[in-house]
């Protein structure tokens, strides 16, 4: 299925593409501009496709939704070199993709590494995030104090440091048709969580020139990592969590709400890391109860 197929597929969505950062952005937005503003960000190694399952039911409960294809990934600009990929730069997209739409703030939620830029947004940007939700990312002090401190998260980590090099991991990946990426999908999630649709949409995301390199020099970036000025959580937060995830403790999730002045927790015990595909009722319905409390 491609990009303008999915998008056709959701009701009232629409691709458009924002300037925002000194980037262009690949955006699919939909609802009433009047409305509340939500803005969904994808993890890795997805694009805006991960949250399609989400948009209409969003804007049938009165919001605004917009769903970028963040910076290096599918149809958005991949700016050259590492540093291009700082959190801090995936931020301030996040704050100037809010401020094309006419905001000043907005409810922002994350999975994957889209949470990871939104915690960051949280603590570097705190006015800007009315409402926080977060799937299955810890907040960025309870992670690197896990990292150094504990073996198992430290073995669960190791894809990380082999990102880290140079040149390689693209070779590998496009050399076996980016099977290590859908295995490791597969094998992380639930049975038959990802179809072949799916996989098709991504592989043709991960195809696009200068994608691979870009995807993976977020994970380069790390290096370049600077903390943002707060450690706590202003805005009101819901951290929804799949306990079978391969990549992450578990006690992460709990260990995130001491960073929230005001947060929760949903745990599920039936989903993994990749629980937005494998319960999109649940995890819609848990996201919009915290969006209008």
């Amino acid at each position: 299925m491609s990009d303008e197929a999915a998008i056709s597929s959701i009701r009232t969505a629409e691709a458009t593409v924002r300037e925002v950062n000194g980037v262009s952005l690949h955006v699919v937005e939909a609802g009433s501009p009047a409305d509340p503003l939500v803005v969904l960000l994808h993890g890795f190694p997805e694009c805006w496709y991960g949250w399609s399952k989400y948009v209409d039911r969003f804007v049938d409960a009165g919001y605004r939704v917009l769903v970028p294809d963040q910076r290096g990934y599918n149809r958005s600009d991949k700016p050259s070199g590492v540093r291009s990929y700082r959190l801090r730069t995936l931020s301030r997209d996040v704050v100037s993709l809010i401020g094309s739409e006419g905001h000043t703030s907005a409810h922002v939620i994350g999975h994957d590494w889209g949470a990871a830029v939104a915690w960051d947004v949280a603590l570097r940007h705190p006015g800007v995030v009315d409402r926080l939700g977060i799937l299955n990312v810890p907040h960025p002090s309870v992670f690197r104090r896990t990292l150094l401190g504990t073996p198992t998260q430290l073995r669960k980590s190791w894809y990380m440091c082999c990102f880290q090099l140079p040149r390689l991991p693209e070779w590998m990946l496009k050399r076996s048709a980016f099977e290590p990426l859908i295995d490791r999908m597969r094998e992380e999630a639930n049975p038959g969580t990802f179809d072949e649709e799916r996989l098709r949409r991504y592989r043709a995301a991960w195809s696009r020139p200068g994608a691979l390199t870009a995807m993976l020099n977020w994970y380069r970036a790390l290096r370049h990592y600077e903390a943002p000025p707060l450690e706590s959580v202003r805005a009101p937060t819901r951290i929804v969590w799949g306990e079978h995830d391969q990549a992450l403790v578990p006690e992460m999730a709990s260990a995130s709400l001491e960073y929230c002045e005001e947060g929760d927790l949903r745990r599920y015990d039936d989903a993994t890391h990749w629980l937005t595909h494998e319960h999109p009722g649940r995890v819609r319905e848990a996201l919009l109860e915290h969006l209008e409390a």
